[in-house]
């Protein structure tokens, strides 16, 4: 079978692309945070955020790799896409339906770890559950194929739903607890069912494959600690601060980890972008590009890190109320994480795409246990500045393990990663495409 000629789109445009739709997402979502701060008051953001953090970590806990899976094999391996589609599709559906009643049992058995929600709310928000799935799934597979358009276009339908319905619900003296839950499942359905036709136009689905599923799971599994922990570190925090310090302490946390976002826009965009040439690039190509790529989201996320601490009364207090003044605090420590973030994410993508998941997984554990322990140590007397200042030192932490495993593993040197003068002006010559190589 001939191998179809995927279309390279300028390194630049996609990233800019990418970003502007991250900062318009990340726009919406902070917009969306404030209607339902300002609208429901600490408590009720707390159960939202906590409900909704429920359906994105089981999601992330079912995920089982699928999707790091599809980005390496969809982007070295063109002819298997419409069988990777399809496993997609059916992986989605098993599992998420089955974490989603394991999930339901746990709460059964240990009501505490519900929090302060309901069985309904529970069941709404797991159902998104699948759905969180099967987006993830197809967006790493389209981008796999450099359709990095699409998918910009199906992460933005989301917080565009979110933003709007709920604004307006609030507008009319109507937003509860309940249809801001609701709002969040139907944003997401809308952005996996844009990437559902995406798909059926540009690669197909195809038959499903038995043993293409055994090599997915196979090599999705060695990725799966690393996506499970990452998430953990950004995720857990946050039902742990609702489950040891209630609706309100959480609702002041997550209003800084709202506004704390802001540094994972620039990383998580230079991520997405760069996968498909990294899943192709020899491994002194990949560990140039991904060297550059840091010093420059280093340099801003400093920059931004800085901004978001001296602004941090502002955006908490003047924007979301005075309710909202345990916020404050909170921001400023989150802050002081970003460049660890950048660490984690940019050279921990380059060693997956370099198929050794485990090193980056290796060094994500290490943020995620030290995280875990300083959470349950400060939460339950601080609050949520304990849980930021958790988060903060094993981002930093995780970051720099991170950094030593990617320079020893890609021949690497430590200087490289040392931002210069030369980078902003050097950024179009040296991002220029990679050199591949062969094998699956």
């Amino acid at each position: 079978m001939s191998t179809p000629t995927t279309r390279r789109p300028s390194f630049l445009v996609a990233s800019a692309t990418t970003y502007a739709t991250s900062l318009t997402v990340a726009a919406l979502s902070l917009g969306n945070v404030l209607v339902v701060s300002r609208a429901l008051g600490p408590v009720g953001r707390g159960d939202v955020a906590f409900l909704t953090t429920i359906g994105t970590l089981v999601g992330y806990l079912a995920n089982l790799g699928i999707d790091q899976s599809n980005a390496n094999l969809g982007g070295r391996r063109p002819e298997l896409r419409p069988a990777l589609a399809t496993n997609s599709l059916l992986f989605a559906a098993f599992f998420g339906a089955v974490a989603a009643c394991v999930v339901t049992a746990i709460v059964a058995l240990f009501p505490g770890v519900g929090g302060e929600s309901t069985s309904s709310l529970r069941w709404l928000a797991l159902a998104s559950v699948p759905v969180l799935m099967l987006e993830r799934y197809l967006a790493t597979l389209l981008q796999a194929d450099y359709g990095f358009g699409l998918t910009n276009l199906a992460w933005l339908m989301a917080p565009v739903v979110n933003f709007g319905v709920n604004g307006t619900l609030a507008a009319t003296g109507v937003l509860s607890v309940t249809s801001a839950v609701a709002t969040w499942v139907a944003g997401w359905t809308l952005s996996a069912a844009i990437l559902v036709a995406a798909v059926a136009r540009r690669s197909r689905f195809g038959r499903p494959d038995p043993a293409l599923a055994r090599s997915m799971l196979g090599f999705g599994l060695k990725t799966h600690a690393s996506g499970v922990l990452g998430l953990g570190n950004y995720r857990l925090d946050q039902w742990l601060v609702g489950t040891l310090g209630g609706s309100r302490e959480l609702g002041h946390y997550s209003v800084a980890v709202a506004w704390s976002e802001a540094l994972f826009v620039l990383p998580t965009a230079l991520v997405a972008v760069q996968r498909p040439d990294l899943v192709r690039a020899a491994p002194l190509d990949a560990a140039r590009r991904t060297a550059v790529a840091f010093r420059l989201a280093a340099i801003l996320t400093a920059a931004l890190a800085g901004a978001l601490v001296l602004a941090a009364p502002i955006l908490c207090v003047t924007i979301f109320g005075e309710a909202f003044r345990g916020s404050i605090t909170d921001l400023r420590i989150l802050a002081a994480g970003g460049i660890g973030i950048v660490a984690l994410k940019l050279m921990g993508q380059a060693l997956t795409a370099q198929r050794m998941p485990l090193l980056e997984t290796a060094a994500t554990a290490v943020a995620f246990a030290l995280g875990l322990g300083l959470d349950l140590l400060l939460i339950p007397d601080h609050g949520g500045a304990g849980a930021a200042l958790a988060a903060t030192l094993a981002y930093t932490t995780g970051g720099i393990v991170m950094a030593i495993l990617f320079l020893r593993a890609l021949g690497g040197r430590a200087n490289d990663l040392v931002p210069r003068a030369g980078d902003f002006r050097g950024l179009a010559r040296r991002l220029r495409p990679a050199r591949t190589i062969g094998g699956a």
